[in-house]
């Protein structure tokens, strides 16, 4: 049979190859390594007799599939051929043969030359008569192989001999209900390609038969899985992951300039003190002596600054800051520490802007060290210290502009009775709203001022805080009230709860344009302008006198002669320069004494 497969795997066992094959015994006769499937008979074929002699070895077996008889093969011996059997059938295409237990046992798969007749599929053919054994001719003598025998036994002939069959593909077993009574061995059945049937429920290994027809021997293996989507996915969640990973490293390196941590150059830790006479010292040492007034009261409210005078708790401010408090249950005072305590009114005297208050149960208070302001000179640098617009412990630093600068303050009542009148220090540490009534500071630390007003942008004649400046806020112009004048006024409201001030006894014209302060005519209320028994009225002056200079200093109006007169104490002598009917006169008074409000 020409199928496509090689011949070695049909050729005949020789006698001396077929000695060499083991004898099994005969129980293992159907446990062997290679089993073959019971032959089964075709539709309408009667089975084959169990009962019946086995053929003599070497006599060729029954054929079933024989339609035409063969001749008989002569044996070498030189005997004559016994008689043919009736309905010899040619050589089968495909003999099995199995010795009985006296030979030594051999299973021979051969395929002759002559290819079979073609057999219809729906018509049985009848089984051949078997043939005895005595009337068998001798089996004729086997044809030499065309190779030399395997001693070896290497593949791909496998056990049991070089001229066995190729090993059977082997396949899973079909599920075989277990039996409760031995059966008998079926026949063996003739297959074109013989597979054997694994015994028990383990499904043997799987040889591949690179000769099976497609469709046939093993069932077909289930279709693997298309990985194709899996990889896919990995490859993306791959690319997602390292660009997440290559863009931060790629960020990192540009942001840093490279891989390695930045470390920044920075200064060891060095002495943290400061020179006394530096801003830093100058603050360090004021700070804890300066306060925080926080004044409620006749429907408003306000902040402004303080500093400590003495141990007692006497506290130094503006008289514009605490004006609106309504009783000493409206002033609270808070600490640079941060510790808060109720403060009482001691004084106040509106002519100078000046308070002093009182807190009680505090300890640890640090009264600032008061300086000279007639030791001031212009260019000497300043610090101011305060709370603008509630920013407490707020430190500003400049220098002192100006000298004996005559400001004017309040007159929100009308009737001039809140109107100040100070012979200012002007400094450009800024100064805002807030800043009233801190210090303003020398570089020994020393007060030599008590900040007091600003000049706000485009404010005419309008000073002070909260006076008719148009637009508040520092624009380095601001005043502070000389701390000689401020030392005064504070020792008479703590002693007294009350102010003097300095007067010359004359009212003056305060309508007059000319240069100089005129002498009026008549007082307020009709009477003489000089008042009689007073400073002016001894010192020789006379209504319609100008006063052109006090002490040599220039004045220019009514209201820099108020605040020239205010920064002396009562008592003082003063030279006035006058001016009277075209001529000028010197006139020196001695300064008198009026209760302030």
């Amino acid at each position: 049979m020409n199928n496509g497969k090689p011949n070695w795997w049909s050729r005949p066992s020789s006698a001396p190859e077929a000695a060499r094959i083991p004898t099994p015994s005969p129980a293992d006769a159907g446990d062997g390594d290679f089993p073959l499937p019971a032959p089964q008979p075709s539709p309408g074929q009667e089975p084959a007799d169990p009962t019946a002699p086995a053929a003599a070895p070497g006599a060729p077996a029954a054929e079933p599939f024989a339609t035409e008889p063969t001749e008989p093969v002569a044996a070498d011996s030189g005997q004559a051929a016994g008689p043919p059997a009736p309905e010899a059938a040619p050589a089968p295409a495909v003999e099995l043969t199995k010795t009985g237990p006296a030979a030594e046992p051999a299973v021979e798969l051969t395929e002759t030359a002559p290819e079979p007749a073609a057999v219809p599929p729906a018509e049985p053919v009848p089984a051949a008569a078997p043939v005895p054994a005595e009337a068998q001719a001798p089996a004729p003598q086997a044809p030499q192989p065309l190779h030399t025998p395997d001693e070896y036994r290497t593949p791909p002939y496998g056990e049991p001999g070089p001229w066995a069959p190729a090993p059977p593909v082997q396949r899973p077993p079909a599920v075989v209900p277990p039996h409760p009574h031995p059966q008998p061995h079926p026949q063996p059945q003739v297959h074109a390609h013989p597979h054997p049937q694994p015994q028990g429920g383990a499904a043997p290994w799987v040889q591949y038969d690179p000769w099976s027809a497609p469709g046939t021997g093993a069932p077909p293996l289930p279709p693997k899985k298309s990985r194709k989507g899996l990889a896919i996915a990995a490859a993306l969640a791959f690319a997602l992951v390292t660009g997440v990973i290559g863009g931060g490293i790629g960020a990192y390196v540009e942001r840093n300039g490279g891989i390695t941590t930045v470390e920044l150059p920075q200064a060891d830790a060095g002495d943290t003190g400061r020179a006394p006479d530096s801003v830093a010292g100058i603050a360090a040492s004021a700070l804890p002596g300066v306060v925080t007034l926080h004044v409620r009261g006749n429907g408003s409210s306000g902040t402004g600054t303080g500093f400590v005078l003495d141990d007692k708790g006497h506290i130094l401010t503006n008289n514009h800051v605490v004006d609106g408090a309504a009783s000493s249950e409206d002033i609270s005072v808070t600490f640079s520490s941060g510790e808060t305590a109720r403060a009482k009114l001691i004084g106040k005297d509106t002519g100078y802007d000046l308070a002093v208050v009182q807190v009680t149960g505090v300890s640890g208070l640090k009264a600032l060290p008061l300086g000279n302001s007639d030791n001031v000179r212009v260019g000497d640098p300043v610090v101011a210290i305060g709370a603008p617009f509630d920013l407490s412990n707020t430190v500003t630093s400049g220098i002192i502009s100006a000298k004996e600068r005559p400001i004017t303050a309040g007159g929100e009542k009308g009737d001039g009775s809140d109107i100040s009148y100070v012979d200012a220090l002007q400094t450009d540490a800024p100064i805002n709203p807030g800043n009233s009534g801190g210090p303003l500071l020398d570089s020994k630390a020393r007060v030599i001022g008590i900040n007091s007003a600003i000049r706000a942008a485009g404010g005419g004649s309008g000073e002070g805080e909260g006076g008719s400046a148009s637009q508040p806020g520092s624009i380095g112009l601001g005043f502070a009230i000389p701390i000689n004048q401020g030392k005064r006024v504070a020792e008479e409201l703590i002693n007294t709860g009350k102010a003097t001030h300095p007067v010359i006894g004359v009212s003056l014209d305060m309508q007059f344009q000319g240069d100089g302060a005129r002498v009026g005519e008549k007082g307020k209320d009709g009477s003489a302008s000089v008042t009689a028994g007073g400073p002016a009225a001894k010192a020789g002056l006379r209504p319609g006198d100008v006063i052109t200079k006090v002490d040599g200093q220039r004045v220019h109006n009514g209201e820099e002669l108020i605040v020239k007169i205010r920064a002396h104490r009562p008592g003082d002598e003063l030279e006035l320069t006058l001016s009277r009917d075209g001529k000028e006169l010197t006139k020196t008074l001695t300064l008198g004494s009026s209760q302030g409000t």
